[in-house]
């Protein structure tokens, strides 16, 4: 007498239904808020034909359909590709030195047709899985120096090749992720501290070695806005500006004056969160904050739950990432921090870190639709 098997597709919604749902509508809402600032930037546009928001919205589609891959894929099975990975990613950060186009001052882009890539966005996903394979793998606890430089120097192949294009904002993001997983893994003060001034000679020489004249105007401006009125000092003094008129519930979509006279400059991508502030007020901070709070909360959770130190490192590895880019996208629409570049995760426009965001997403929903099965005393299914 043979046996009913269930179809495909109810095998994988059986596995979907122990996925974290919560988190998922923390993306889904800053999704949302990202597609619904888009489009009313674009309303300004004319002749737009809302190119943004329907590039977007492909980003979207494709982002998802990754994310439902790596969330029924095994995640453990990530150990064995992450030298490949990495591998891959630094060959690809070196070609698009050698053929990449350059935007915004920055050669970091292959550019296919209308469809625009960067590598660095990867190399963030790649990095993530190569720290926590190496820190499983071949650290000592407690963190000597042997392990802390090896890793180092693993952070550094990726970090000075986007220097080079130059990216000072990814690179930030990188070292930042690197200096967390130290954190997290253990590593005593006193080489904290090491760390901290070997960091600060690496930003001098870059200062006069590596930078561009873009990005040290960025860094005084941030020092001084005076410095730059009309321009650096322009972008950041509109976005606060922006910010502080949204009041309660904002002037409504379409209805910014910043935004829609095109008082705020990138304000798709590096300024977004204060076209939010104006347009949706208070209300819509504290959801876009909000969002993330909760996102970075059921990050922690997954993290404490780990039932190993892969799975606990690569949940804390991804929050690293969101977290960096949250904080610094917020402190340069506040003016805490230097105009970078770097857009607010999920909701700025690029389909690159849509894309990137989505699959790290999709590596913490593959740990939690395995937690349960794991914890029922069953197999787990790869």
């Amino acid at each position: 007498m043979s046996v009913h098997r269930p179809s495909r597709l109810v095998q994988i919604w059986g596995r979907l239904r122990s996925a974290d749902w919560l988190l998922m509508l923390c993306v889904f809402t800053l999704l949302l808020l990202g597609l619904s600032a888009i489009y009313s930037v674009e309303l300004s546009q004319e002749a737009s034909g809302f190119l943004h928001v329907k590039k977007q919205l492909i980003a979207a589609v494709v982002g998802v359909i990754c994310f439902l891959f790596v969330t029924l894929s095994n995640y453990k099975l990530l150990q064995n590709y992450a030298l490949a990975l990495y591998c891959l990613c630094t060959s690809l950060l070196v070609l698009v030195l050698l053929f990449g186009e350059t935007i915004r001052g920055s050669q970091g882009w292959f550019v296919f047709g209308g469809v625009s890539f960067q590598p660095v966005e990867l190399m963030k996903i790649a990095l993530v899985i190569t720290l926590s394979t190496y820190f499983v793998r071949r650290a000592a606890r407690p963190l000597r120096w042997r392990s802390i430089v090896e890793s180092g120097l693993i952070v550094l192949l990726p970090v000075m090749l986007v220097l080079l294009e130059p990216d000072f904002g990814s690179a930030s993001v990188l070292v930042g992720t690197w200096f967390l997983f130290l954190i997290f893994v253990g590593i005593p003060w006193r080489y904290l501290v090491s760390i901290v001034v070997v960091l600060v000679a690496l930003f001098i020489f870059s200062w006069f070695f590596l930078f561009a004249d873009y990005q040290r105007s960025r860094i005084l401006t941030f020092v001084d806005p005076s410095v730059d009125p009309l321009d650096q000092g322009y972008n950041v003094t509109q976005a606060i500006i922006a910010i502080g008129s949204g009041g309660l519930l904002g002037s409504g979509l379409g209805f910014g004056t910043q935004s829609q006279l095109k008082f705020l400059p990138e304000s798709q991508t590096d300024f977004i969160f204060a076209v939010i502030a104006e347009e949706l007020g208070l209300l819509g901070v504290l959801l876009v904050l909000g969002s993330f709070a909760f996102l970075l909360f059921r990050l922690g959770r997954h993290a404490m739950n780990a039932r190993d130190d892969f799975t606990s490192y690569l949940v804390l590895g991804s929050g690293a990432v969101f977290f960096l880019q949250f904080l610094v996208n917020i402190g340069m629409n506040l003016g805490l921090f230097p105009v970078t570049g770097i857009g607010l995760p999920l909701v700025s426009y690029g389909g690159s870190s849509l894309l990137t965001m989505l699959v790290l997403v999709g590596i913490v929903e593959s740990i939690a639709i395995r937690r349960p099965i794991a914890d029922s005393g069953s197999r787990m299914v790869s």
